[in-house]
């Protein structure tokens, strides 16, 4: 589960508003902490629920530093052997640059591009997304995900470049249990 920072959704009529986003604090959480019962849509952030944590990170966002501490760990620790120290809040620089990046234009790859990629990244050819698990690229539906063939010609990286770097420095992120 994640959310965009904040409320987005009117909670008496249960929509969304017009803004897509409350913050740049994008965070993945657990579904169950600490045995907090949420209303889904109600008065506080607005609840989005991922395939898994591959496709939350390609949606740019990152792991909560208070449910999930060890992932979030693990991912500053793979930000730090990508960029360097941080100096200031670990959390406010991640989000600084992963808002900068989720809000941009997506890069075309090309088949070299593709073949350089780390496990954990996903991509778009066309108008469906492949996300590269043990060196294949595997289209992602809502159930899970299915070895195919992608076509590289139309390919355009969608997981934030910055996340990519992180998972080329170890970060090993949750996958979908259909993964195989």
């Amino acid at each position: 589960m994640g959310n965009k920072g904040g409320r987005i959704h009117d909670p008496a009529t249960k929509t969304l508003l017009k803004r897509k986003w409350a913050s740049r604090r994008w965070i993945i959480c657990l579904t169950e902490f600490r045995q907090r019962n949420r209303t889904v849509m109600g008065e506080g952030y607005t609840e989005l629920f991922f395939l898994d944590e591959v496709s939350a990170l390609a949606a740019g966002h990152r792991p909560c530093f208070e449910c999930r501490r060890k992932a979030a760990k693990a991912f500053a620790f793979g930000w730090q052997s990508a960029f360097g120290k941080i100096h200031g809040s670990v959390a406010d620089t991640i989000d600084a640059r992963l808002h900068t990046e989720r809000t941009g234009i997506y890069p075309a790859l090309s088949s070299e591009d593709l073949d350089e990629l780390p496990d954990g990244a996903m991509v778009r050819s066309d108008s469906t997304c492949f996300a590269k698990h043990s060196g294949q690229f595997h289209k992602w539906s809502g159930n899970g995900y299915r070895l195919t063939s992608m076509e590289p010609e139309n390919s355009c990286l969608i997981t934030p470049i910055s996340t990519v770097s992180v998972l080329k420095n170890g970060y090993m992120p949750v996958w979908h249990p259909r993964i195989g």
